[in-house]
């Protein structure tokens, strides 16, 4: 087929290799434009731009699909555009040039978890199965009809990270295929079901903060789900600081981000966010019910540890977090 793809991040990428292998023809690739990464800030193309440029792709940035961004995409004249994790608004006008529509590659068994953090608010939600939906592409936030689904499973070690490494490749061989059976007319549409639907809101710093007083599973659900990014956190207090005259938990603590966990059902009694065990392979604090066993940490400034490497030498037994 003769195709306009349209994705921006990392987890594009497979897709846009699976389709250039199939041999479809890929007329131009849209992508968000460069933006500022880095110590440095420095201007960097998207990790779909820089692979498109690798397979001698012709790419596109528009800030907006505007009137003039639509006129060249009419003009390329494209069968079908395949879209995934694009990052901008297609309008009505846009979803309507190509004769056989848009397809979205969504990273959810929609009609759970339409929206921006499909991956992450699953793992959070406590999900046992997630998956791929490929989708025909319609004005609302998707929900348009489904065309094909395969599920892949959650369990307590999944962080969002190894999901969307597996997720990722997933989402390209079925779209591979719903474009062959798409060819073929062996592909029909099942509208989404009212019941079900979820919204995957984006996720955001201000909620990766930890509050001990909630349980230790959904805890370790939350730091697992926050893997890459935005990473969860929280403040070891000070108390010698603190006794000293600091009035902040700013100014009287260590930020540490927490990469990976697990719940424990023990219930010691102590005050949630004390540390009551710091030795062997975690560093384990008492929550509102449970206790989060923390495997996985990084100290201001240092690399991310495993958490016996993490305290070793570090005495922070009986210590509390804020």
């Amino acid at each position: 087929m003769k195709l306009v793809f349209a994705g921006t991040p990392e987890f594009s990428v497979a897709a846009l290799d699976a389709l250039h292998a199939a041999g479809h023809q890929i007329v131009a690739v849209y992508t968000q434009p460069d933006r500022p990464a880095g110590r440095g800030q420095k201007l960097t193309p998207s990790a779909v731009a820089r692979r498109a440029a690798e397979l001698g792709l012709d790419v596109q940035r528009p800030l907006r699909l505007d009137a003039e961004a639509q006129a060249h995409l009419r003009s390329l004249a494209p069968d079908l555009m395949v879209v995934v994790a694009y990052g901008l608004l297609l309008p009505q006008a846009a979803l309507d040039i190509p004769p056989l529509g848009c397809l979205n590659i969504h990273a959810s068994l929609l009609p759970r978890w339409r929206g921006a953090a499909p991956i992450a608010r699953a793992i959070e939600a406590g999900d046992r199965e997630t998956g791929i939906t490929i989708m025909q592409m319609e004005a609302g936030l998707d929900t348009g009809p489904m065309l094909l689904k395969a599920s892949l499973p959650i369990d307590d070690l999944t962080t969002a990270a190894t999901l969307h490494d597996a997720l990722a490749p997933l989402g390209a061989r079925l779209v591979v295929e719903a474009l062959a059976r798409l060819a073929a007319g062996e592909l029909p549409a099942t509208p989404q079901p009212a019941v079900g639907a979820t919204y995957a809101r984006k996720l955001s710093k201000d909620e990766a903060r930890i509050d001990w007083s909630q349980s230790a599973e959904g805890l370790a659900r939350k730091i697992r789900a926050f893997n890459p990014a935005p990473v969860a956190w929280s403040l070891l207090r000070d108390d010698t600081a603190r006794a000293s005259g600091a009035e902040t938990a700013a100014d009287s603590g260590e930020r540490l981000r927490f990469w990976n966990a697990r719940a424990l059902s023990v219930n010691t009694g102590a005050a949630a966010g004390t540390v009551i065990d710091a030795s062997g392979d975690h560093l384990l604090v008492a929550c509102g019910s449970g206790s989060l066993a923390i495997t996985q940490l990084q100290r201001p400034g240092g690399r991310v540890l495993a958490a016996a490497d993490a305290l070793r030498n570090w005495n922070i037994l009986g210590r509390k977090f804020d």
